[in-house]
């Protein structure tokens, strides 16, 4: 009783350890279909933002804006995770963003904010 109680109490932990490590599954599809509106459903009210060469604090909704322009001039085919993990309170991803003609690197780092984990900074460069 006390193994099958201990596993059960350890399985769970490590169900939820996992599913706070992975990055959202609409955050993914999101950056997949270049939809910026729905990338920003995920953002801190504040965000550090960095595209290329415009880096700045943004409100969620000026953040929205930059992004829109970005995926207008730069069409969207894939967005593939490379890394990720966490450190201290927060998880961090790292991955390619497979646009017409070119790539970029996509970095971006979650913090759990009441239980939802929101993107408080999005970087994307030239790899």
């Amino acid at each position: 009783m006390i193994k099958k109680t201990l596993f059960t109490v350890l399985f769970s932990g490590l169900m939820i350890f996992q599913l706070y490590c992975q990055v959202p599954n609409a955050i993914s599809l999101a950056l997949k279909n270049g939809n910026s509106y729905e990338l920003s459903n995920h953002f801190n009210s504040e965000i550090e933002l960095i595209v290329l060469d415009i880096e700045n604090v943004y409100s969620k909704s000026q953040a929205q804006i930059i992004l829109k322009d970005f995926f207008k001039e730069h069409h969207v085919e894939n967005f593939i995770i490379k890394h990720q993990g966490d450190k201290e309170n927060m998880h961090y991803v790292i991955g390619d963003l497979v646009t017409t003609g070119k790539t970029y690197r996509i970095s971006f780092i979650l913090k759990n904010n009441n239980n939802q984990l929101l993107i408080h900074q999005l970087r994307i460069e030239d790899v």
